[in-house]
């Protein structure tokens, strides 16, 4: 059963009236949406204040933060792969030639199979 809601408005005055009406409650809504989101970013911008306000004037290096992101992501992978530059590679959704070159670019040790880094001497 399928029931249609029909208004006819005699009155053209009426009908712009109720036509006002809803406007005013669009905008209304609108208004209401664009001040929660303005509160929203400006609890945002307090919480960055407080966070970065902490005495530390350091100002972020995007090169540093990629690298130390970048860095720690690589040592996971290749925990996680045991060492292994390929399953780590494959882990990372990179190239093999990428892990291995950032790698010797972040002068990342990598871990031997056995949980030792890769950088010590082996000795018969």
């Amino acid at each position: 059963m399928h029931t249609e809601l029909s208004w006819k408005i005699e009155d053209p005055a009426e009908g712009r009236k109720a036509a006002n009406l809803l406007r005013d409650e669009a905008f209304d809504s609108r208004l209401s949406s664009l001040r929660d989101v303005a509160v929203e970013l400006l609890s945002a911008v307090e919480a960055l204040k407080t966070t970065n306000g902490n005495g530390c004037d350091k100002k972020l290096n995007l090169y540093e933060e990629v690298k130390r992101f970048e860095s720690d992501l690589i040592r996971a992978a290749l925990v996680r792969t045991g060492g292994n530059q390929s399953r780590a590679a494959r882990l990372l959704g990179v190239k093999h030639t990428t892990l291995n070159a950032k790698i010797k670019r972040y002068g990342i040790d990598v871990p031997s199979p056995n949980g030792h880094g890769g950088s010590e001497e082996i000795t018969a």
